[in-house]
C-alpha cells in the first residue's frame, strides 16, 4: 500500500535560470568527484551537494565482490536520517548479501536507475534483510543506480527517502548522468587504497625483516614470528615443519601450543605422528609455487584431521606455503587466518626461510666450531710441512739468487710482484714467502684471477652484502677481509679486468675496502704477493693493465728463471718427483736409466717445472720392475711453432750458441752416453775439432753451474 503519491504534478516547471544553476552544480559535482581519493569525502560531497538539489534521507554505496558472489557496504552517510536510531542498521554495514537474490539481479539487469517502494518489496521472497530494517526505520522509498566499470558492474548508490515520490524522472536523469562519474570516483577510491594497502604490507614486511634479521636462534625467532603475526596482522602461526637430513620426513621445528588449548590430547598426537614429504597435504604444498589456502569449514567437513583441530581455533582460513632457501624445499609453514594477502604471505614465508636457514646454519658452525678449533694446529703444520723452502728445488745459480731476494724481502709488509712462466713454481715462491714472514701463523689466502668469471671477481674479492646483485641472498665475506693480519696471493693478476684493476688499486693505497652493497668502508691489514706469466709492461702499453697499478705492484719483482735455463737442476728435480709419486703410486723406483737425465736436457720444457713433475708421474706409472728406463716426453711442444731464426747472427755464431747450449744440457759431458756427441751425432774427436775452433772453452758451458 502506497503512503503518498508521486509529487511531480506539483512541483513547478524549472525555470531556465534554474535550470542552468543545477547543470553548474551538476557540473561542480561531477569536477569534484574526479579528485576525490578518500571513502569519507566522497560520500559526505555527493550527500551534501545531491542534497541542495534534491530531497532524500541518507546515501549508501554497495561494493561487488565476485570472489565470493556477494556485495557489502562500502562507505555511508546516515549522520541526519532518522534511520540511525534503528537498533540493527549498523549490523547491516558488516553484512555481506548473496548477488543470487532475485531482488538485486533485478537492479543489475536495469540500464538506469530504478526506484522501489519498501512496503511492496520487503516481504518478497529473498528480498535482502536492509529493505525491512530502512522500512522499520521510517524509510518509504528507494533509489538504486548501478555503478560500472568498463561496463562491468562493481556496485550501486543507494539513496533512501521517507517520503515516496522523492525520486521523480527528472532525478533519475540526474542519476543516470552523475553515475559514471561516481563509477570513476570509487575506482580511484579502490585504487588509492589498494596502493596504500601496498605500501602498508610493505612498511610491514619491512619492520618485519628488520626484527628478523636479528634473529639468531630458534626461541628469538618464534618471539619474533608471534609478536608481529599476532599484534599486527592477527594471524597465528600454527607450526614450522623442516625436512630433516634424510630429505624424506619432516620435523616440528615451531609451533604454538597455546593456539590449540581447547584439544591439547588432539594436539599433541598430530604432533608425534611422523611426516614425510609424500604426506597428501605437504606434498600439495611443497610442489606449489605460492601456497594453498585452505578453508576450515570445507575441510573439516571433508575428514581432513587436521581441521577439525584448526576448527577449535576460532579462523576461517589456513594458510599453508613452502619454505624455500634458494631453490630448495627446506620445509611447510601453516599461519591460521581469516583473510591474508598474497604480498604479505610471500614476503613473511621469504623472511622466515632466511632466518632458519641462518639459524640452521649458525647451530651447524657452532657444532663445527670444536672440531675445526681441534684441526686448525694440525692443519696449520701440515701446510708448513707442504709449502716450503724443502719443495722448492735448485741450487743453481739463478735459484740461489731466487732464495737471496726471498729472504731479504720476506719479513716485511712489502707487496712482492711474482714474474715467471707458466709452470715455473710461482705459487711455491708465494708461500715460502708467507712461511717466512711474521704473519706465517696466519693461513695464506690464495685467489686464482684466471678461474673466475669477469661478473664474480669483485664480490669474491671485495664481498658482497645480501641484496646487492640477483642471487646475493646472504652475505658474503670477500678474500681481501679473510686474509685481514695474513697474506693475499693473487695469481694470474694479468687477467684481472680493467674495471676491477682501479678497485684493488684504491684497497692497496687506502688499505680499506667496501662490499658490494656495503654501506661504509672496512679496514684491512693484508700483505699481497701477487704473480702472472704475462708481461705486464707490454700489457700496460697496449692499455690491457693499468699503469699505475703496475707500478704499485712492481715494488719488489721477483723472477722466477724458466727450467730451459736451470739444466743444472734437471737431475735433482728428477730424483725428487721419482720418489714423490714412487711413493703416492706405490711403484718403487729403483733405479733410472742413464739415457733419462740425457732425454730431459735435450727437451726444451715449455711447461716448465709443472711439465716436468707431470710427466716424471706418468712415466712411474709405466715403469716396470722398479726400472725407469724413459720419459714419455711429447713429440713436439704444444703451441711451440718453429723456432725463430737469428738473421742478426752469422753461422758461426748460431754454431757456436747451438754447441754451447748442448754442452750446458748434458751437464759439461762431451763424449760417451748422454754427452753432447751424441746429441749432436757428431764423433767425440770432431766435436772436440769443432769446439776449439769456434772457441769454446769449459768457461763457456760450466758458468750455470
Amino acid at each position: 500500500m502506497k503512503t503518498a503519491k508521486p509529487p511531480e504534478s506539483h512541483l513547478p516547471v524549472p525555470s531556465p535560470a534554474s535550470l542552468e544553476r543545477e547543470r553548474r552544480v551538476l557540473l561542480d559535482l561531477g569536477n569534484d568527484l574526479t579528485r576525490v581519493r578518500e571513502k569519507s569525502d566522497l560520500i559526505t560531497l555527493f550527500s551534501n551537494r545531491l542534497k541542495n538539489l534534491y530531497y532524500f534521507t541518507h546515501a549508501l554505496v554497495t561494493l561487488i565482490d565476485y570472489t565470493d558472489s556477494t556485495y557489502s557496504a562500502l562507505l555511508y552517510d546516515i549522520d541526519r536520517s532518522p534511520i540511525r536510531l534503528h537498533p540493527g542498521y549498523r549490523q547491516l554495514f558488516r553484512s555481506r548479501f548473496p548477488l543470487s537474490e532475485p531482488f538485486i539481479q533485478r537492479a543489475l539487469a536495469a540500464q538506469e536507475p530504478l526506484s522501489f517502494i519498501l512496503e511492496d518489496v520487503k516481504d518478497q521472497p529473498q528480498s535482502p534483510a536492509y529493505l525491512r530494517v530502512n522500512y522499520e526505520g521510517g524509510i518509504r522509498e528507494l533509489l538504486m543506480t548501478k555503478l560500472s566499470n568498463a561496463e562491468k558492474p562493481i556496485g550501486f548508490i543507494h539513496l533512501y527517502s521517507d517520503k515516496v515520490g522523492s525520486f521523480t524522472p527528472e532525478f533519475r536523469s540526474i542519476m543516470n548522468g552523475i553515475a559514471p562519474q561516481l563509477s570513476s570516483a570509487v575506482v580511484n577510491i579502490l585504487k588509492n587504497e589498494a596502493i596504500l594497502e601496498k605500501e602498508k604490507e610493505k612498511s610491514f614486511l619491512l619492520d618485519f625483516s628488520s626484527d628478523i634479521a636479528r634473529v639468531r636462534t630458534k626461541a628469538e625467532l618464534q618471539t619474533a614470528i608471534s609478536r608481529v603475526l599476532d599484534q599486527t596482522l592477527h594471524t597465528k602461526l600454527a607450526m614450522v615443519q623442516l625436512i630433516e637430513a634424510d630429505g624424506i620426513h619432516l620435523a616440528p621445528f615451531l609451533y604454538d601450543r597455546t593456539l590449540f588449548e581447547k584439544s591439547p590430547a588432539q594436539f599433541e598426537a598430530l604432533v608425534a605422528e611422523p611426516i614425510t614429504v609424500e604426506e597428501h597435504y605437504t606434498a600439495q604444498v611443497l610442489a606449489s609455487r605460492d601456497g594453498l589456502l585452505f578453508s576450515v569449514a570445507e575441510e573439516a567437513r571433508s575428514g581432513n584431521a587436521f581441521a577439525r583441530l584448526w576448527q577449535t581455533t576460532g579462523f576461517r582460513n589456513m594458510y599453508s606455503l613452502p619454505l624455500r632457501a634458494g631453490n630448495q624445499n627446506i620445509g611447510t609453514i601453516w599461519l591460521l587466518a581469516d583473510r591474508l594477502s598474497q604480498l604479505m604471505l610471500k614476503g613473511i614465508c621469504a623472511q622466515i626461510s632466511v632466518a632458519i636457514a641462518n639459524i640452521r646454519a649458525n647451530e651447524q658452525l657452532l657444532a663445527y666450531k670444536k672440531q675445526l678449533e681441534s684441526e686448525n694446529s694440525y692443519l696449520k703444520e701440515q701446510i708448513s710441512d707442504l709449502y716450503n723452502f724443502s719443495e722448492i728445488i735448485g741450487s743453481g745459480p739463478a735459484m740461489q739468487e731466487v732464495y737471496r731476494l726471498v729472504s731479504l724481502v720476506a719479513n716485511s709488509p712489502t707487496t712482492v710482484l711474482i714474474l715467471g712462466e707458466t709452470g715455473t713454481g710461482k705459487e711455491l715462491i708465494a708461500r715460502a714467502l708467507h712461511q717466512a714472514s711474521p704473519r706465517k701463523d696466519q693461513l695464506m689466502v690464495k685467489v686464482n684471477c684466471a678461474a673466475l668469471p669477469a661478473h664474480l671477481i669483485e664480490s669474491e674479492l671485495f664481498g658482497h652484502e645480501r641484496g646487492a646483485f640477483t642471487g646475493a641472498i646472504e652475505r658474503r665475506i670477500g678474500k681481501f677481509e679473510l686474509a685481514h693480519g695474513s697474506t693475499l696471493f693473487l695469481d694470474e693478476i694479468g687477467e684481472l679486468p680493467l674495471e676491477l684493476q682501479s678497485k684493488l688499486l684504491r684497497v692497496l693505497q687506502e688499505r680499506e675496502l667496501e662490499r658490494l652493497g656495503g654501506k661504509g668502508p672496512i679496514k684491512v691489514d693484508v700483505r699481497l704477493i701477487a704473480a702472472t706469466n704475462r708481461h705486464l709492461e707490454e700489457e700496460v702499453r697496449a692499455g690491457r693493465f693499468r699503469a699505475d697499478l703496475y707500478f704499485r705492484l712492481n715494488v719488489f719483482p721477483l723472477t722466477l728463471p724458466p727450467l730451459r735455463e736451470r739444466p743444472e737442476d734437471l737431475e735433482p728435480l728428477l730424483h725428487f718427483f721419482v720418489g714423490k709419486y714412487s711413493k703416492q703410486t706405490g711403484r718403487p723406483i729403483r733405479k733410472i736409466a742413464p739415457k733419462v737425465l740425457q732425454q730431459l736436457r735435450s727437451y726444451a720444457w715449455p711447461g716448465n717445472v709443472r711439465e716436468l713433475e707431470h710427466l716424471v708421474e706418468r712415466s712411474v706409472l709405466l715403469a716396470a720392475d722398479g726400472l725407469l728406463q724413459e720419459v714419455y716426453l711429447p713429440r713436439s711442444s704444444p703451441d711451440q711453432g718453429p723456432p725463430a731464426l737469428p738473421l742478426h747472427r752469422s753461422l758461426k755464431e748460431v754454431e757456436r750458441g747451438y754447441i754451447i747450449e748442448v754442452l750446458q744440457r748434458c751437464g759439461g759431458k762431451i763424449s760417451g752416453a748422454g754427452g753432447a756427441a751424441e746429441i749432436l751425432d757428431l764423433p767425440g774427436n770432431t766435436l772436440h775439432s769443432k769446439m776449439k775452433k769456434l772457441g769454446i772453452t769449459k768457461a763457456d758451458y760450466f758458468t750455470a753451474r
